[in-house]
């Protein structure tokens, strides 16, 4: 890459960085919030869903917006919205409050993700652009990891709300690099047109394939590492053990979006899509019936390195589906339904907990989940786009 798409690069990814401490950080608090203010596992699966809930309105309304007024000018207002939401979060003194603000947070973090790949997907074309998108999601995987360290290191000490301080704090760098970020030529479209080219033929078949794809993805998501910490203390390891082997089992989110970086460079698209499905359904069933801590982290690590794989080869897929002018609402729309799935994993999670389901038998579940995900990629995407089966070509 260049200095500027290097520049370019590193601005963007903060994105996907501070999502990721958000949502991680907020799997390490939900024990805690359970012992301080006694919730049910049925009010802990609220209290994950309800941020997935604004993320579901904040995915759509953000990639809308970002056609029409440009991705820099919503990428910035987004980061704004989830930062001072978050310092509120601290102030919270109960568990309704602590959902309506989360609300509010995912409005932000929702909608920020899909106008950022929207950014990464304008700048670059055919196969370098699947291989910079999946680059950029790797970003994920660094801020999970800064999230699990502050977990681990931090927040024994300091308890959670200063924890969130603390990590609200370093978004004021990503405020001053997004401010760089060049402008884009505003679209002359209007809103309503840009919905009604979405639903066009030739776009509604690909929104409704990718749409369930993101359903599929998001709730196995969601719902395994949201519970992940909480989990293995159902497992007997004490909070803090659980939050070290979290940690650990999280660093293996990087080898699994490089790895996929180098299958695009390869295969296509779909074919590494259904490698990483593949190989996040062998992990999962293995995680589940998993007798012993060790076999525990050792799956767990797998889980993580093919999970977030498939997440990054989605991100790739979707934006070059749509063209330019409605690439931020369909990336977004198409994630908005996956944030359902988000909002559905880890409620269904905390209610079979409360109805005495074994860990076994919801890992279970997410691998039929996950089984209709890879039948949804076989027989929904028939072909790629032409700029990247090109670029394959033209590389053997």
């Amino acid at each position: 890459m260049s200095r500027s798409s290097r520049y370019f690069m590193a601005i963007i990814g903060t994105a996907w960085l501070f999502d990721a401490m958000d949502v991680a950080l907020l799997s390490f608090i939900m024990p805690l919030l359970k012992v301080e203010w006694s919730l049910t596992a049925g009010q802990l699966g609220l209290v994950s869903a309800s941020t997935s809930l604004g993320m579901v309105v904040g995915a759509p309304l953000c990639g809308l917006l970002a056609d029409k007024y440009g991705r820099k000018n919503v990428l910035i207002g987004t980061l704004i919205l989830f930062s001072l939401s978050n310092i509120l979060l601290t102030l919270t003194q109960n568990v309704s409050a602590f959902i309506a603000i989360r609300f509010i947070t995912g409005i932000g973090l929702g909608g920020e993700l899909p106008v950022a790949a929207t950014a990464v997907a304008d700048r670059f074309q055919g196969k370098k652009q699947a291989k910079m998108l999946v680059v950029a999601d790797s970003f994920w995987a660094i801020g999970w990891i800064i999230a699990a360290l502050l977990s681990f290191f931090v927040m024994p000490k300091i308890g959670w709300r200063y924890t969130i301080i603390v990590a609200s704090i370093t978004v004021i760098f990503a405020f001053i690099m997004r401010r760089h970020l060049s402008d884009e030529p505003l679209k002359p479209q209007k809103s309503k047109q840009t919905l009604r080219s979405l639903w066009r033929s030739e776009h509604r078949r690909p929104l409704i394939v990718l749409g369930a794809l993101w359903f599929v993805v998001m709730l196995s998501y969601y719902g395994m590492f949201l519970w992940l910490p909480s989990v293995l203390v159902l497992r007997g390891l004490p909070i803090v053990n659980s939050f070290g082997y979290t940690l650990l089992i999280s660093f293996a989110q990087l080898p699994g979006y490089f790895f996929a970086v180098y299958l695009l460079d390869k295969l296509s698209r779909k074919r590494v899509l259904f490698i990483y499905l593949l190989g996040t359904i062998i992990s999962a069933l293995a995680f589940g019936v998993a007798a012993s801590n060790a076999m525990v982290l050792v799956c767990g690590a797998f889980l993580s390195f093919f999970m977030l794989g498939t997440w990054g080869t989605l991100i790739a897929l979707t934006p070059s589906q749509f063209p330019q002018e409605i690439r931020g609402t369909g990336m977004g729309t198409a994630q908005a339904v996956g944030r359902v799935g988000a909002v559905v994993g880890p409620f269904l999670v905390g209610m079979a907990l409360e109805f005495n389901f074994s860990i076994t038998s919801i890992w279970l579940g997410f691998v039929a989940i996950l089984i209709v995900g890879v039948l949804i990629l076989v027989t929904g995407i028939s072909k790629e786009d032409d700029a990247y089966a090109k670029d394959l070509a033209n590389a053997k």
